[in-house]
């Protein structure tokens, strides 16, 4: 029997049945799904979302397919089709766009410049994100703090502003000692200064775990990525720890998965000619480096949540879908410069 099923499996996959595809793999919004706790009438409200989400997915879906295609046309048509998303995405307000979910569909195409030059740039270089674009929207900046013990990187949403007081603050990667994981938290309070109702603590918005390489083997790296689940309305579920030992970090080491989705990225796949493992970045990636990477889910590797990777020795493509928002993603590429990783 186990034979016969796998079969018939393989079958959905085929166009034969079409209801179970689109589940699949038109609506990716749906791996992402954990509920979270919205206490109104839960149960009926969960229903009808997904569905509006796939309609919504049907239309976007057309003009990304080509997206990949269209790279090669660049000069003539470029304008209108090298990069399809570009018009959809306005950055009216800085703030709430770099915490807001990429919209289903969409894919944000974006690129990291790092900064060394400058006295203490060596060792602190500043880390710019801006959107891909013709217009080149400026969205964070990171760098690393000069004082911590452990690797901080603070994320601010002034390219010259940088310091943990200003309101540009938006965000802050935090390492533990070893440098092999990280967690992302978003501009609220520290628990000890939370108010009476917790509703000013930080959220944690992302945590990364890299496999360190024994015995200094420099094979591809194994990152696991850790994000809070998406509610019925598409929202990201608020994970507010209370202390070290709630985090996201914590919970996924306990296997406590509630609200808490894993990734992972996407194994490169060894090539004989080049002799060096290889991940398909469909002309988005020109330099090979042990730092590009695609982050995708276990159900579904064929959608990426995120790729990073090197076109230039100071410049980096970052791309990133549903449910990432520029935050995540940029932290997340953030953790991968950090310098303890054994990986290296």
């Amino acid at each position: 029997p186990p034979a016969a099923t796998s079969s018939d499996e393989e079958d959905d996959s085929d166009a034969s049945t079409k209801p179970i595809r689109s589940e699949k793999k038109k609506n990716p919004a749906s791996l992402f799904q954990t509920g979270g706790d919205p206490p109104k009438e839960k149960k009926t409200k969960k229903k009808a979302p997904p569905k509006a989400a796939e309609s919504e997915e049907e239309t976007p879906e057309t003009p990304q397919k080509n997206s990949n295609k269209k790279g090669k046309g660049k000069k003539s048509k470029k304008a209108k089709e090298e990069r399809p998303p570009s018009p959809v995405i306005e950055v009216d307000n800085l703030e709430e766009f770099v915490l807001q979910p990429a919209p289903q569909g969409v894919t944000i195409k974006c690129r990291v410049t790092r900064d060394k030059k400058g006295m203490d740039r060596g060792l602190y270089p500043t880390y710019y994100l801006h959107l891909d674009n013709d217009k080149k929207v400026f969205l964070l900046a990171g760098r690393k703090r000069k004082k911590s013990k452990t690797s901080n990187y603070l994320i601010s949403i002034d390219p010259t502003d940088l310091s943990r007081g200003g309101e540009n603050f938006i965000g802050k990667l935090r390492s533990n000692l070893m440098g092999t994981k990280f967690t992302v938290f978003d501009n609220g309070a520290n628990p000890d200064r939370a108010n009476a109702n917790w509703s000013n603590v930080r959220q944690e918005l992302s945590a990364v775990v890299y496999e360190t390489n024994v015995l200094g083997f420099k094979g591809p790296r194994k990152m696991t990525v850790i994000i809070p689940g998406m509610n019925a309305d598409n929202e990201r579920v608020p994970i507010r720890p209370r202390n070290d030992n709630d985090g996201l970090l914590m919970r996924w080491q306990n296997k406590n998965m509630d609200n808490v989705i894993e990734l992972h990225n996407k194994a490169p796949v060894w090539n004989d000619e080049t002799q060096s493992y290889v991940l398909n970045f469909h002309g988005r990636v020109t330099h090979a480096s042990v730092k590009n990477f695609q982050i995708v889910h276990g159900s579904d590797p064929d959608y990426i949540v995120m790729q990073f990777g090197r076109v230039a020795d100071d410049a980096f493509t970052m791309d990133y879908n549903y449910p990432l928002c520029a935050v995540q993603a940029f932290a997340i590429a953030l953790s991968s410069f950090d310098g303890k990783l054994a990986c290296e």
